[in-house]
């Protein structure tokens, strides 16, 4: 027997999920932030042996230099979480305001698309070591940077599609009647319609930023030692895994978390134009 479920139970069940996400997702993302006033030792100093297991004074045992894995771990993520936000805020943006404005104007829209479809076949990690070697000492800098020029043409595509459909819309013909700007009919008509596509593409930016600012960490592209840094533990703590596997495991595992936990809050945001049902035998 299949019980379709009413609107109003469906919109409340949603939101319900969404908001247990939320609350997942901030668990991560809080410890970023608070993580370096809460390490019980300094990053920078040994407080046991090179690799020693986990026990003691170190709970997550110590990385190649002796110093205090746990320490590093909840000191590590905050300027990866602090760039990935940077990237996500600026390739949403820009990508919202050219996707908008390219479908009121063919000709803008077609050289967006052309643009998009050259940059887009640029893989992002030679993209990030060309922007890194023209611009020496330019670090994480260097590494955002690259991330958003990266970004922006693949996000500008989406926007552009979800937005496509609303320029036939009654509302946005009317304005074109009344004559009103093109800055204004995309900011004012199309836009506010689009919140949902715009929500889920923030987050998707922010889970690839993660990855690709990761990435160059671990390729030393961006952050350099003795800095704590996820991706740099992962590099530097490779050869002694087998000594004590948590110097690599943990800060790997808060690579995964902080991606896993924000994407899922990015699909519970994205529109269910499906019918649900449930199913009972």
């Amino acid at each position: 027997m299949t019980v379709v479920l009413p609107t109003a139970e469906r919109r409340v069940s949603r939101r319900g999920k969404t908001g247990a996400l939320v609350l997942v997702a901030l668990l991560p993302l809080l410890s970023t932030v608070m993580g370096p006033f809460v390490a019980p030792h300094s990053i920078d100093s040994p407080v046991t042996a090179p690799f020693a297991p986990s026990g003691g004074d170190a709970l997550l045992g110590g990385d190649q230099l002796g110093r205090d894995v746990l320490s590093r771990l909840l000191s590590g993520g905050t300027l990866l979480v602090a760039g990935a936000l940077l990237v996500a805020v600026a390739v949403t943006l820009t990508a919202t305001v050219i996707g908008c404005v390219a479908v009121l104007r063919p000709t803008l829209g077609r050289l967006v698309e052309r643009s998009a479809d050259v940059a887009i076949l640029l893989p992002p990690l030679l993209g990030i070591m060309l922007i890194a070697l023209a611009w020496p000492g330019g670090g994480r800098r260097a590494v955002i940077v690259a991330a958003v020029v990266l970004g922006v043409p693949y996000a500008v595509r989406v926007v552009a599609a979800a937005a496509s459909p609303l320029v036939t819309a009654g509302y946005v013909e009317a304005a074109l009647a009344r004559g009103e700007s093109t800055v204004y009919i995309a900011l004012r008509e199309i836009l506010p319609n689009l919140r949902a596509t715009v929500a889920t593409l923030f987050g998707l930016r922010f889970v690839e930023a993660v990855y690709v600012i990761s990435m160059a960490g671990f390729l030393q592209i961006g952050p350099q030692p003795p800095a704590a840094d996820w991706a740099l533990m992962v590099r530097e703590n490779a050869p002694g895994i087998l000594l004590n596997p948590w110097a690599v495991m943990a800060p790997s595992a808060a690579i995964a978390v902080l991606a896993v936990t924000v994407n899922w809050v990015t699909l519970s945001l994205a529109p269910d134009t499906t019918m649900k049902a449930v199913t009972r035998s």
